[in-house]
């Protein structure tokens, strides 16, 4: 009874993550869809547009890694966060103080230092193979 338990519960939880993520893929394509509308509407591309639309697909690219391989890259999110601050920083800049601007400057190298630790270690630390 065990067993079949576990056995539904995984699978209920898979069916609920894919449909989770399908509708996280959904909503980022058309928040996509919005972002080209603006950019038309507008007549012209800023720099902040072409940024949230690179954080849109960091977004798609993410979900579709998550798919493929089950497995979520923590660097991933971190490239987010760093294109997100800097179209924060790029937006705003004018307005922000100086202890601001330098808290985003910090915070984003802060962030580029993790990715750069995540990845030495992925290669000079890899986990262990795991033999079936």
């Amino acid at each position: 009874m065990r067993s079949v338990y576990k056995q539904y519960s995984s699978k209920s939880l898979k069916a609920v993550e894919h449909f989770v993520l399908l509708i996280i893929a959904l909503a980022t394509i058309v928040a996509i869809g919005q972002e080209v509308f603006h950019i038309f509407e507008v007549g012209s591309v800023a720099l902040a547009d072409l940024l949230l639309l690179f954080i849109y697909l960091e977004v798609l690219a993410m979900v579709a890694n998550y798919i493929e391989s089950g497995k979520l890259p923590v660097r991933m999110p971190l490239y987010i966060a760093i294109v997100a601050l800097a179209r924060y920083l790029i937006l705003d800049m004018k307005g922000m103080s100086d202890w601001r601007i330098i808290a985003i400057a910090v915070a984003t190298l802060i962030l580029a230092s993790t990715v750069i630790i995540i990845r030495w270690g992925q290669l000079k630390l890899p986990y262990p193979k795991i033999e079936d």
